[in-house]
């Protein structure tokens, strides 16, 4: 049933597709889009956009597919979303595993004059963590963790992917892409060496987390993350994997229970009541409304949010 639920979705989308390729298909879409001449880039989710605004400078128009509050997991793009990547100069997404949809999107449009950026291209997945819900779709389960942004390592990688994506589509301007890239992947490295000096010497390493999306960020400087649920943040955790998580929190005196503030937290919010502990926002950033933006709220910023969420249970 899940294979034939996913054939379903699949077919919609190419359905979609179809469509709009008939809307498009006797204009020329590209030159219109837009009164600028400058390259055109659609990215998917708020760190694509972040990095990619970050490296583009004032050389392109960036345009960002899911708004924050969006669930990146769960997203299935529409007809007029489907049209801006095939009118794309530069289509810039994280990886199948995050962007589901992305492989038959790109299989159903003609892309030929659009350069493909695979930010995660080159950078080997770490295995998901948490348990599959038995009646959870195929669509929404990950075998990989696709959460590469939060590591701000790998984050460098994937701003080098995008900088030679842009450099493809627009050679003339490669110098400033070069310079931009550079500047920025800068800022990147000194946001790791933050990481690294705030968790140097720390004897208690372990955080406790609703979300299973920071196995990278863990990974990279050597701490635990146990997770109620798993990737997916419509996964939810059996009667018995959260009594097990009420005694290990207990066992070993876990102070905090970390949430992403843009999704349900009732399960992290039971587990915390019935154990005494606090709760405490960790941004797995995956959206940034333009609100917050206008306020200076970026990705840089965020993850220094985090780490000082981080710092009340790794000390």
């Amino acid at each position: 049933m899940h294979l034939t639920n996913r054939t379903k979705r699949l077919s919609l989308v190419s359905l979609l597709t179809i469509l709009v390729l008939i809307t498009i298909g006797c204009s020329d879409q590209k030159s219109s889009q837009s009164d600028s001449d400058k390259l055109q880039v659609v990215t998917t989710f708020y760190p694509m956009y972040d990095f990619t605004k970050n490296v583009a400078g004032d050389k392109a128009d960036v345009t960002l597919l899911l708004e924050a509050g969006t669930d990146t997991h769960g997203y299935e793009p529409s007809a007029k979303e489907v049209a801006a990547i095939s009118d794309a100069d530069v289509f810039v997404y994280n990886s199948e595993e995050m962007e589901i949809w992305v492989t038959s999107v790109l299989e159903s449009i003609n892309t030929e004059n659009t350069v493909i950026v695979n930010a995660s291209e080159g950078i080997s997945l770490l295995e998901s963590e948490g348990e599959h819900d038995e009646h959870e779709s195929d669509d929404h389960q990950h075998d990989v963790d696709p959460h590469i942004w939060l590591d701000p390592v790998l984050a460098q990688e994937e701003v080098n992917n995008i900088k030679d994506g842009l450099i493809a589509a627009d050679s003339e301007n490669e110098e400033a892409y070069q310079t931009n890239a550079t500047e920025y992947n800068g800022k990147l490295e000194a946001l790791n060496q933050e990481f690294e000096q705030a968790f140097k010497d720390t004897a208690k390493r372990v955080f406790v987390t609703q979300h299973a999306a920071f196995a990278y960020l863990a990974d990279r400087y050597e701490l635990e993350q146990v997770s109620i649920a798993g990737i997916s943040t419509e996964e939810e955790p059996s009667p018995a994997k959260l009594a097990e998580l009420q005694d290990y929190i207990k066992e070993n005196d876990i102070k905090y229970i970390y949430y992403a503030e843009t999704s349900s937290n009732k399960i992290a919010e039971t587990l915390a009541n019935e154990s005494g502990v606090e709760l405490e926002i960790l941004n797995p950033i995956e959206g940034i409304t333009e609100e917050n933006q206008e306020k200076g709220l970026d990705y840089i910023q965020s993850m220094k949010d985090n780490l000082a969420a981080l710092k009340k249970s790794i000390y």
